[in-house]
């Protein structure tokens, strides 16, 4: 199986429970979703240039690096045709510390019952995002403490939504628990002060540092 690839590049991990650690990105063309603050439309165009990379490709490409943590990105790598080929191949290594992003929107279960399983970053988009009714909540039964849970927040709606649903569905004892801003669209302290106002114990508060270092714009990062 051949994978579309718009991206391939070593850096280091700007969100998540890796954060500030070396990673290598791998990043698939497609997406099902079209969220309002999307960073890498690009990657969605039909007529985005990419390489074709099979399994083995991908996994002596990592190998070649030196670099064991791995995320997969997108797009949505879990669109991907032969994407549990490439996480069956990758499980082998246990050197590898594989994670990958979702949207929320394709249910992880299948991908869930190999040996040596990725981690997976898992968002829950918001109501500014316009893809929240794209949600499968189904997804929050097979979360384990190896996963994680994101929302993006662009308003203190957005933040009162997060809190619903990390409530509701009890995400706190599943997985870990992150919130990040819209980059540009919400006052940082806001949503501290939100958390305080709230007793958000156990979240984290997540900035996207890349995001810091870089040009916001800048691809390879």
């Amino acid at each position: 199986m051949n994978f579309k690839v718009v991206e391939k590049f070593v850096s280091i991990n700007g969100e998540g429970r890796l954060c500030g650690q070396l990673a290598i990105f791998i990043r698939f063309a497609g997406c099902n979703l079209n969220c309002s603050y999307c960073d890498t439309t690009w990657a969605n165009e039909k007529n985005v240039s990419y390489d074709l990379m099979s399994s083995m490709d991908i996994y002596e490409y990592i190998k070649s690096t030196k670099v064991k943590n791995i995320t997969l990105t997108g797009g949505e790598p879990l669109l991907q045709n032969g994407i549990l080929e490439l996480l069956e191949v990758l499980s082998k290594d246990t050197e590898l510390s594989v994670e990958i992003e979702t949207n929320g929107s394709v249910l992880i279960n299948k991908f869930c019952n190999i040996k040596n399983p990725p981690s997976f970053t898992m968002d829950y988009k918001l109501p500014s995002s316009n893809m929240e009714d794209k949600m499968d909540l189904a997804n929050f039964e097979y979360l384990t403490k190896n996963d994680t849970v994101k929302f993006v927040c662009g308003s203190l709606d957005d933040l009162s939504k997060s809190k619903y649903i990390i409530d509701k569905y009890n995400l706190i004892d599943k997985a870990s628990v992150y919130i990040s801003p819209v980059f540009g669209k919400i006052n940082i302290s806001d949503m501290v002060d939100f958390m305080k106002d709230n007793n958000m114990n156990n979240v984290n508060l997540q900035i996207q540092i890349h995001k810091i270092i870089w040009d916001k714009n800048k691809r390879g990062v």
